[in-house]
């Protein structure tokens, strides 16, 4: 990728990550450091994450994995850091312990908000803490706060896994590097909910959790990177271990291998090991089932997840598809290639041969269509409108349209999907044929939620299969969008393309069975809980790819599972399997993570019985809790009871991370709308310039720049410590803002340094009347006084109280919060004031409660002045109706 900084600043990107200038003969070096390991120590500054470590032991398809991510503070005050990072999606976070100073500190799993609220009270009150959140599947927030200068801190996380298994082949990815991604829609007033670059907007409300800042290819590697990977094949017929995107060692040992990476690689693909064995049935049907421990099992409290029963262990049922060829049946297929510019380089030249290997298996019967797309949609223009009959001349023509097709403009998924599912019809109009969709794409959109919630309805009936096309893809939502009923297939390369393509032959036809469910358990069988199973509904069965099914049951951990579908033929298919104990302990975590994400799938499709939102969100944290796995409605929280800093004062450094390898810079250099630029001087390059037409919509992937211009509207104010106000409310590197020379940050204009330094003013809106209140007003009752004073001009049904009213409220209390502690004022009323603040900065988007928050404030407010302080206590609001509980988006608690 080229580093030609003057080339790349004509296409308006600010404040890069420049590469470091050439070493100095006199320059510093550590001891024993080898190059390309990692230069922490550049001519512009330090980052805070030195070290990622990943240790990893497969046995069989079960996997279990270390990761250690190791922080250092380079600066003279103390430091937090946060680091947006991936996980593989379908692995269970089981633990997280911190280790610093000689002490480690194992953690708890709490409901998210709680788990926030302990954290920000331990930075507050100086003591070391860490968090660890769920953003999305596959992509987590990491905060390490009170990191001493000079110190280490290091995070340990502990993952459960299984390896995929299709063809005679298992896999084992681990992602290191979360890439940009498209953010449409129009940016919501207010403060943002997370630490990274891009503004949140109402298709992407969390956009700023999900978007950490990135380096200019061509910047000194910052991380060491380690990765071990031991194999065990637990008696299965292991014939070979290829790495496809990493250069490895590989030492034989009694009991199988040891992978080792080489040292020097970037944190900036996923790591790929694809595990080959000799017999095509190396996996066969079978029942695995596990007893709870004694203290599990032990449970006084009810499992939502067991029915209302006492579960007393897990099972994992794996079914592999009947033996036999695939009956032919016609389909109605739309292809759907996504030429973005994300998708530039190889992707794209992979793309386009993937595209044109599905429409050369399209037979006389079927029907088909194209559609490419970026911020619009386009179809070949020599074939007709709709479904065309798969003629010799029509799949050439088709053929001849892809080769045409360069990537530019941003990732518009939500309409190409629409209109491929308008093209399908319902099955009603023709139940004779197959209904299927392939997608080509790499994923990289961040309104997942908004895609699946909204396509939910046109999709069913429909089959859809992905193809995912890159080095650091996004399997989770490519996956969730499969579904049931598709498959998804991940392509690294491409040398892997043809093996990947031989693989989407065989899934875009029929499955082998569909229609699959468990028959009633009979006397010897056994007991399982129907309501526990998952994935829901059941998958359809594909030639080459077994299925598992995971689930509780009551009794004894012995007897049958029976089961049943439609096969291709038409006929009924009937099979029994008998159990077998296992021995692998994470058995119940991998079905409770299965589990959860059946659930918050569920909660993003939309409330539908049982309690609606609520109801689903109360299964999800009762069943993470009771569990111990994380989920996207709790955290892991570790708290070091010592004070090492008083006063809590801290400087904040958000992680930049690699650009994915096979990217180019251009990437990131996509245009939005004149209305909502994406930062400041920004600019369409001419390369990915759109056609004449709408202007498309807002991208905002991850600009290399720490943090864009607020939207047009109130300015971005504080939503809750560690979220930056705006540019000047964040701490970062120096090297990001430029022109600071060595390693120690120079304050900017307006900033002291040191824990004593002065924090600057916020200039934000105060409440509907638009007054502001200085959030350093002296004591605490001259702040409650001026801002019962605001209030007071606020009451009545008009002017409404925003979200910016909500968080600008929220965001000046926590700017004085340190200043009252420090002098002493009534810890009774700080404690109040900051559970206040908690819960404005958690306003819903919608603003359901916004008017009996703003009146909570104003009661709280008024309880303080009047020294009735030791009053509040718990979270709940002092005024409207107490058994009522503020019901607000996830990702702002």
């Amino acid at each position: 990728m080229s580093t030609d900084l003057e080339r790349i600043s004509t296409v308006g990107m600010v404040d890069l990550i420049e590469p470091e200038p050439p070493a100095q003969a006199d320059a510093p070096r550590r001891d024993n450091e080898e190059d390309g390991l990692g230069c922490l120590r550049t001519g512009r500054g330090n980052l805070p994450l030195d070290a990622i470590d990943v240790q990893a032991a497969v046995t069989g398809l079960a996997s279990t994995i270390t990761l250690s991510q190791g922080f250092h503070n380079p600066y003279d005050e103390p430091l937090e850091a946060t680091y947006i990072f991936p996980l593989p999606p379908r692995a269970a976070v089981t633990a997280l312990r911190m280790e610093a100073d000689g002490r480690v500190v194992e953690a708890e799993l709490k409901e998210r908000g709680q788990a926030r609220a302990d954290y920000d009270t331990a930075i507050t009150q100086g003591k070391r803490a860490s968090i660890a959140e769920e953003e999305r599947p596959g992509v987590f927030t990491m905060r390490v706060g009170n990191i001493l200068p000079g110190e280490r801190v290091t995070v340990r996380l502990t993952l459960a896994g299984e390896l995929p298994y299709e063809d005679g082949a298992a896999t084992f990815r681990f992602p290191l590097v979360v890439a940009p991604r498209y953010i449409p829609g129009a940016p919501l007033a207010g403060g943002r909910v997370g630490d990274g670059v891009a503004a949140d907007t109402d298709a992407v409300p969390d956009a700023s959790r999900i978007s950490p800042p990135v380096l200019l290819p061509g910047f000194p590697n910052p991380v060491r990177l380690s990765v071990d990977v031991d194999v065990d094949p637990a008696g299965l017929p292991l014939a070979a271990v290829d790495a496809s995107l990493h250069s490895v060692i590989t030492e034989r040992r009694t009991d199988g291998l040891r992978v080792r990476l080489e040292p020097g690689d970037r944190a900036d693909r996923d790591f790929l090991l694809r595990l080959t064995f000799d017999a095509d049935e190396a996996v066969s049907t079978s029942l695995s089932v596990r007893s709870d421990e004694p203290a599990a099992s032990g449970q006084a409290a009810t499992d939502h997840e067991a029915g209302g029963k006492a579960a007393s262990g897990t099972f994992a049922l794996t079914i592999l598809p009947p033996a036999g060829t695939t009956r032919a049946r016609d389909r109605d297929l739309v292809l759907v290639l996504d030429r973005s510019g994300s998708m530039g380089g190889w992707k794209m030249i992979a793309a386009r041969r993937a595209a044109g290997r599905i429409v050369d298996t399209l037979r006389g019967g079927d029907r088909f269509a194209v559609l490419a797309f970026d911020h619009q949609v386009e179809t070949p223009p020599a074939l007709p409108r709709g479904l065309a009959p798969a003629s010799d001349r029509a799949r050439f023509r088709a053929v001849e349209f892809l080769a045409t097709l360069e990537a530019r403009g941003g990732t518009d998924m939500l309409e190409p999907l629409r209109q491929a599912a308008a093209l399908l019809g319902p099955r009603a109009e023709a139940p004779e044929r197959d209904r299927v969709i392939v997608l080509v794409t790499d994923g990289q959109v961040g309104n997942e939620d908004q895609l699946l919630r909204e396509l939910a309805t046109g999709l069913a009936g429909a089959r859809v299969h992905t193809v995912g096309i890159d080095r650091a893809v996004n399997e989770a939502f490519l996956r969730r969008l499969s579904g049931p009923t598709g498959r998804c297939e991940l392509v690294e390369s491409e040398d892997r393309l043809d093996d990947a393509m031989r693989h989407i032959h065989h899934r875009i036809d029929a499955p082998v069975v569909t229609g699959l469910r468990l028959l009633p358990a009979g006397p010897a069988d056994l007991a399982v809980d129907t309501d526990s199973l998952t994935p829901t509904p059941l998958p359809d069965l594909f030639a080459g790819a077994p299925v598992v099914i995971r689930g509780r049951f009551t009794g004894q951990p012995t007897g049958t599972i029976a089961f049943t579908g439609q096969a291709d033929t038409d006929a009924p298919w009937r099979a029994s399997v008998t159990a077998t104990a296992s021995g692998n302990p994470a058995l119940t975590a991998l079905w409770a993570r299965a589990r959860i994400r059946d659930l918050e799938d569920a909660y993003v499709a939309g409330p539908s019985g049982r309690g609606g939102h609520d109801g689903l969100e109360r299964r999800i944290v009762e069943t993470s809790l009771r569990y111990r796995v994380l989920s996207r409605f709790t955290a892991f929280v570790a708290v070091d009871q010592r004070v090492v800093n008083e006063g809590g004062t801290v400087r904040r450094v958000t992680q930049p991370v690699d650009l994915p390898s096979g990217w180019s810079d251009e990437a990131l250099a996509v245009g939005g709308p004149p209305s909502a630029p994406l930062f400041a001087g920004s600019a369409v390059a001419a390369s990915f310039a759109a056609p004449a037409g709408p202007p498309p919509p807002m991208y905002q992937p991850m600009p290399p720049s720490i943090v864009p211009p607020a939207p047009a509207g109130p300015a971005p104010i504080q939503a809750r410590r560690g979220a930056p106000a705006g540019p000047d409310d964040l701490d970062v590197p120096d090297f990001l803002t430029g022109g600071i020379s060595g390693p120690r940050a120079a304050p900017r204009p307006g900033r002291g340094t040191g824990r004593g330094r002065q924090k600057a003013k916020l200039t934000t809106a105060a409440g509907p009347s638009g007054a502001g209140v200085d959030p350093d007003a002296g004591t605490l009752s001259a702040f409650v006084a001026a801002e019962l004073a605001v209030l007071s001009t606020s009451a009545g049904p008009s002017p409404r109280p925003g979200a910016a009213d909500l968080a600008a409220l929220a965001g000046r209390i926590r700017a004085a919060l340190p200043a009252w502690r420090r002098a002493g004022e009534h810890e009774a009323a700080c404690a109040a004031l900051e559970r206040l603040a908690s819960q404005l900065a958690a306003a819903s988007p919608d603003l359901s409660d916004a008017a009996r928050l703003w009146e909570h404030a104003r009661a709280t407010l008024e309880a303080i002045r009047d020294g009735r302080a030791d009053q509040l206590t718990g979270d709940r609001p002092v005024t409207g109706d107490p058994t009522r509980r503020s019901r607000t988006a996830f990702w702002r608690r």
